[in-house]
């Protein structure tokens, strides 16, 4: 049993041959201790004295060849254990092989069957997955590293022929390093196709924030009055600030699309949807200063009736005043009511201005195509017309109380 040369062709045959030969073990320790006892025994009768049933050196010699036999068979079943234990340490190795190329051929088959998603979620999905496969391709780098190990401690032993554990051993380095190469390819396609995604949903953002801000600016709302009108420039304005803001976002697109990997860049589509962007982007700006304009004239239009009102307001007092105004007689009256026409002289200079400026606005918006055009002439028209009516009506009492101060003066002079 000691001597055989059977050390197993697998590892659970190694492991059933170590039981055995630690029965066998044991067994040989419980006769070592009946030898002992026997040996013990036999030299007693080599030291009798007096009769000796046989030669005492027969007895020695006998024990001493028990003794040796016993101690031969110790050294065989120690033997026998060593190559036991190193012929596991070889079907181990070989064992913990297969199960790292087992292993390989698992993920290999995985990496060849994964694609890099349709969407942003499929991605960032398959993204985190790909980053636990890397933690367990680490931890099986680990072991295989270990697994390498051994091999190389048994090839410094020489006990069992050194080719099938290098052959081995350069199969899986070999399939390993194919394997984190295919891992590698696979992670760097999956960061292109998470850019191409981010990219390509921060652009859908932006298109969706520039056609609400095309909505905006291209509203017809230009208020009812001039308080209205001028909350919604204040909105307007706020609204162009971040048209603005967003111009530095449009205008890195192509430089975000140049960071792209060739087979996402190159796409008609995303070519397209840039360009795309950068035109609505355009007309959402170019809106956005017409209707800073619009608002702008609206407001003009609203502060020109405004002030068209107040001057009517004036207008229709004096007109009103000068109609109904007799011319008195009495040259204490007249001097009354001239001193009168002096405070109007200077209320009328006044708001002449205020007439000029209203013509001159007028006149802007008219140049301008404004769509009110003909409400505003007709307005500017009714307000000269009033104004020159009231103006006529002051020459005339100016002229009549010119008359009746004559009259007196030649009086008094009589």
């Amino acid at each position: 049993l000691l001597v055989s040369k059977d050390l197993g062709k697998h590892l659970l045959e190694v492991e059933d041959l170590l039981q055995k030969h630690g029965l066998l073990e044991a067994d040989i320790s419980a006769q070592t201790e009946r030898v002992q006892a026997l040996n013990a025994a036999a030299l007693k009768f080599s030291e009798l004295e007096g009769y000796q049933p046989c030669d005492p050196q027969i007895i020695c010699n006998r024990v001493n060849h028990v003794q040796t036999c016993l101690e031969e068979l110790e050294e065989l079943a120690a033997k026998r254990r060593k190559e036991l234990e190193d012929s596991r340490q070889l079907w181990t190795f070989f064992q913990e092989m297969e199960e790292a190329e087992a292993w390989i051929r698992e993920k290999e088959k995985i990496l060849a069957a994964k694609t890099c998603g349709r969407d942003l979620s499929s991605v960032v999905t398959l993204t985190n997955k790909h980053k636990t496969m890397l933690g367990e391709l680490g931890n099986r780098r680990a072991l295989l590293h270990q697994t390498m190990k051994k091999g190389e401690k048994i090839l410094a032993k020489k006990s069992f022929s050194s080719v099938g554990i290098q052959e081995k051993m350069r199969e899986v380095c070999l399939r390993w390093k194919k394997l984190e190469e295919v891992t590698g390819l696979h992670q760097q396609r999956l960061e292109d196709a998470l850019n191409f995604f981010q990219f390509s949903a921060e652009t859908d953002d932006l298109v969706a924030w520039l056609q609400d801000m095309y909505r905006i600016v291209s509203s017809d709302d230009f208020g009812h009055d001039d308080y209205s009108s001028q909350a919604l420039l204040r909105k307007h304005r706020a609204v162009v600030d971040e048209v603005e803001k967003h111009r530095a976002a449009v205008l890195s697109l192509r430089k975000q699309l140049a960071l792209l990997a060739p087979d996402h860049r190159q796409g008609v589509d995303v070519q397209i949807r840039v360009v795309e962007v950068e035109q609505l982007y355009g007309e959402v700006a170019e809106v956005a200063v017409l209707r800073t304009q619009w608002l702008q004239d609206a407001l003009a239009v609203y502060r020109m009736f405004s002030e068209v009102h107040a001057c009517e307001v004036w207008l229709d007092e004096k007109e009103q005043w000068l109609e109904k105004m007799e011319v008195p007689e009495e040259l204490d009256d007249v001097e009354v009511v001239q001193h009168r026409f002096e405070s109007l002289d200077q209320e009328m200079n006044s708001v002449m201005g205020r007439i000029l400026d209203v013509n001159q606005v007028v006149q802007q918006l008219v140049d301008g195509g404004h769509p009110s055009s003909d409400e505003v002439r007709s307005c500017q028209d009714h307000l000269n017309s009033r104004w020159n009516r009231v103006v006529e009506l002051v020459e005339n009492k100016k002229s009549q109380l010119s008359s009746v101060l004559k009259i007196q003066n030649f009086l008094l002079e009589c």
